[in-house]
């Protein structure tokens, strides 16, 4: 992806990881994913530090943007179901000062609802929980025994990621793209 000017999470600059970008928002891939195929959805304005601050405009194409990219990860990564999480605020979790929207993709697999917020934390009775194919069977791990990647890894996820968009988004020209 060739950016005229870095892109931020917050301060940080995630500009080769991310995979799309629009007029006003973009997707790029996690750090610390809880699975694969966990990515998140920002506004390019990183000053906008919850939903309610979004301009019209901005909120149309943060929407937009996420309905695309919620299709996409869940064609992509064959899931059967995907959490979509905004964390508004402190309080409510929020990590990043700036808005995001976490895309989680979930299989009838490995199923445990809501529990997975509590299994993160619990290794064993998570392990014991999940069941379903091996490849899916380690599917979330505790925040302890996830690990920042390397921005050489996130970079060529990114990459992965920007080749199948392109290819999804030419067999689905209903979905309207806004970008520059």
């Amino acid at each position: 992806m060739t950016a005229t000017s870095p892109i931020y999470f917050s301060k940080a600059v995630v500009t080769n990881q991310v995979f799309f970008k629009s007029n006003y928002s973009y997707a790029f891939v996690n750090l610390k994913p809880l699975v694969p195929g966990h990515v998140l959805i920002c506004p390019l304005n990183n000053t906008r530090l919850n939903l309610a601050d979004l301009t019209p405009e901005e909120n149309s194409d943060f929407f937009n943007t996420l309905q695309i990219i919620h299709r996409f990860i869940k064609e992509y990564y064959k899931a059967d179901a995907l959490n979509i999480a905004i964390q508004d605020g402190v309080e409510a979790g929020q990590s990043m000062p700036h808005l995001h929207t976490h895309i989680i993709p979930r299989y009838r697999t490995n199923n445990i609802g809501d529990k997975i917020y509590t299994l993160l934390d619990e290794w064993d009775a998570r392990r014991n929980a999940y069941g379903g194919r091996q490849s899916r069977k380690d599917v979330a791990k505790p925040d302890n025994q996830r690990f920042a990647r390397t921005e050489k890894e996130m970079a060529e996820e990114a990459d992965v990621l920007r080749t199948e968009l392109n290819s999804f988004l030419a067999k689905h020209p209903e979905l309207k793209v806004y970008s520059s």
